[in-house]
């Protein structure tokens, strides 16, 4: 073999070899380039997933709110039902004495009689008190007691008759009442001091 035969000959070798490392490497790119692919579809996977329990959150959440609306208007309208229907309880306990004071005031009409015509507003009154405390109305009572801030309203502030009534009530000026345990107006009160 000859020089140029010889150099021929390693060229060859040396393109061969190159072909082979360039098939290497086109081969180990496309490994890679596959394990990109498959990490990058690995991720779009894992997008598509967030996406759609993002969305399942949100079809949550709005049903959840709307749910909660209803609950909120239906709750208003059984309130309102409730107050009208507790107005009309009162006004149809009430009915009865309002057909007494009519009555009451037709015969006042027709007799003279002061002490007939007392009787029957007392049992009118009665009678309406009756169906006051009923519905759950009280009398505060001021009558000797002791000066209480949460049940009555001192209006004046007289000088004790004596040692032991200092601080009592002395006179009722108006009336209080509690509605079920709760103050709806103090009594107006003088108080010894």
């Amino acid at each position: 073999m000859n020089s140029t035969e010889k150099e021929q000959l390693e060229e060859e070798i040396q393109k061969a070899q190159e072909e082979e490392a360039l098939e290497e490497g086109a081969e180990a790119g496309a490994a890679e380039e596959v394990a990109e692919l498959s990490k990058e579809e690995q991720l779009q996977n894992e997008l598509a997933e967030a996406e759609e329990k993002i969305a399942a959150e949100q079809d949550k959440y709005l049903r959840l709110a709307a749910e909660f609306d209803n609950f909120r208007r239906r709750t208003l309208k059984e309130k309102a039902e409730l107050i009208k229907s507790a107005g009309e309880k009162i006004i149809t306990a009430i009915l009865p004495v309002l057909d007494d004071m009519e009555r009451a005031i037709e015969n006042m009409k027709k007799t003279g009689d002061a002490d007939a015509m007392l009787q029957g507003v007392e049992l009118i009154y009665n009678k309406f008190l009756k169906v006051l405390q009923q519905e759950g109305l009280k009398k505060i009572e001021t009558e000797g007691k002791d000066f209480d801030t949460d049940y009555h309203e001192a209006i004046a502030m007289v000088p004790a008759p004596s040692e032991e009534l200092k601080g009592k009530i002395l006179d009722c000026v108006q009336t209080g009442y509690t509605l079920n345990d709760k103050v709806v107006r103090h009594a107006k009160v003088a108080v010894a001091q």
